[in-house]
């Protein structure tokens, strides 16, 4: 085995990685191949380049990046500690100066004696090395090729649109009911009262919202007027029918999506016994119950705009969403069957995946990847035991999403619908998030004091 951890990809995993792993005396080779070659979305040469928003989202307790950013504090992330000195006024956000903010990373990595920073496009994986490959949604075509090679994988999986997700307890059952398509028809000989009584006991694998023909029609109008997104070049290419945004798909006639996602057909509205105009259905989305997808509503609407326009469906007037929708290129290998819950393959001996291509979404959730990573592949390189942060944790909850195995697997961002429930029956929503924020921060304290 060598006597150094190699780490591919300078973003925000792979130098909050390089960082821990520097940190604790272990030799690293940090592999970035700016400013040598560039992909299409980056253009600064420094490490750490934040491409989208300058924002690192919420720092109250009671968001769920918020707490996930606090507990990366109290673990010493390098990238927080860099994105503190460097924010910007933005409220109860943390906002950075994102070329002040890689400048810095740069800087903190540059100056570490135990980092070699290597700019060279990485072509293979040292066999007899421990890596973590970090190189983020836009992996080169070469390690494309490696990394199918190393998982045995036939392909990468890239998504073009990915539906909303809402929280369970959010929605409104005085209308919405569960159950598949045609097991929820009245039977005729069955009164109403055993009909409903007979869907309280039945398949739960759906929620369905019905709607009449003035909501979906006031629905419809305001979906195709509603801003979007716009998208790069390089990913307009790539968007597929099979997954065309809801969005695009109502512009081709009022009646388009009642013959596809929203089709009614196999329903009865419980509230009247009679066929719905339009029927939302939601299909569970963790094993936890908590977390719902909104099933056909892939988009590429702006964030606001998807909390407006879909809260007009029955039922989801007090939505909240856990995950708005996206539409972009991104890569990630299958991690529900290829990762264990410190990132590391589980065929493979050395080699760990962090950032968004281990199936995380966002800046923090990534620095949060390549931080257990990082600390894994020390403890890994020294023959101590692979450390597991309690799913009560973000980052242990967020661990634990990606290596669980799904058939409907998709990139997870900070949230607390992946924790655990509390022992108590909290329904204020502030006082719970802030109770659940105190449980992880109780653990997290935990684990430094016993594990690390």
């Amino acid at each position: 085995m060598k006597d150094y951890i190699n780490v591919i990809g300078g973003g925000l995993a792979g130098c909050e990685a390089a960082y821990q792993i520097a940190k604790r005396g272990i030799k690293v080779k940090l592999y970035e191949m700016k400013p040598t070659k560039f992909s299409p979305a980056h253009s600064n040469k420094n490490l750490a380049e934040i491409v989208c928003s300058n924002s690192l989202k919420s720092n109250l307790l009671t968001n769920a990046c918020g707490l996930l950013k606090e507990e990366l504090r109290v673990l010493d992330s390098l990238l927080i500690k860099c994105a503190d000195e460097t924010a910007v006024p933005a409220g109860q956000a943390l906002a950075v100066d994102r070329e002040k903010f890689s400048e810095l990373v740069t800087k903190r990595i540059k100056e570490n004696p135990n980092i070699q920073i290597i700019n060279k496009e990485v072509e293979c994986i040292e066999e007899d090395a421990i890596t973590i490959i970090a190189t983020g949604p836009l992996t080169s075509e070469k390690l494309s090729k490696q990394i199918l090679k190393l998982t045995g994988e036939d392909k990468l999986y890239f998504y073009d649109a990915a539906a909303p997700i809402v929280s369970k307890e959010s929605i409104n059952f005085d209308i919405a009911f569960y159950g598949d398509r045609y097991s929820q028809e009245k039977k005729k000989e069955e009164s109403i009262e055993e009909w409903r009584l007979r869907q309280k006991s039945e398949n739960k694998d759906y929620i369905n919202l019905p709607m009449n023909k003035e909501e979906y029609e006031t629905f419809v109008n305001e979906l195709v007027n509603a801003e979007v997104v716009d998208l790069h070049s390089f990913e307009k290419k790539e968007i597929f029918e099979g997954c065309m945004p809801i969005e695009i798909m109502a512009k081709r006639g009022l009646d388009t999506l009642r013959f596809g996602p929203l089709k009614p057909v196999g329903f009865d509205d419980p509230r009247t016994g009679k066929r719905p105009y339009a029927v939302v259905q939601l299909r569970q989305d963790n094993s936890l119950g908590t977390m719902w997808n909104m099933v056909g509503f892939q988009t590429n609407l702006k964030f606001g705009e998807q909390k407006r326009v879909f809260s007009l469906i029955p039922g989801m007037e007090n939505a909240e969403f856990i995950k708005y929708g996206v539409m972009h290129r991104n890569t990630y290998i299958n991690s529900g069957k290829l990762l264990d819950k410190t990132f590391k393959l589980k065929n493979n001996k050395t080699v760990f995946f962090a950032g968004q291509i281990s199936g995380v979404e966002g800046y923090v959730e990534s620095i949060s990847s390549g931080l257990v990573a990082g600390i894994n592949s020390v403890n890994l390189f020294l023959n101590k035991p692979q450390i597991i942060f309690p799913n009560t944790t973000i980052i242990g909850a967020l661990a634990e999403y990606i290596s669980t195995e799904s058939k409907n697997f998709q990139p997870m961002n900070a949230n607390f619908g992946i924790l655990p429930s509390l022992d108590e029956n909290i329904r204020d929503k502030k006082l719970k998030y802030k109770k659940m924020s105190e449980r992880s921060l109780k653990e997290i304290n935990f684990c430094i004091n016993n594990m690390l």
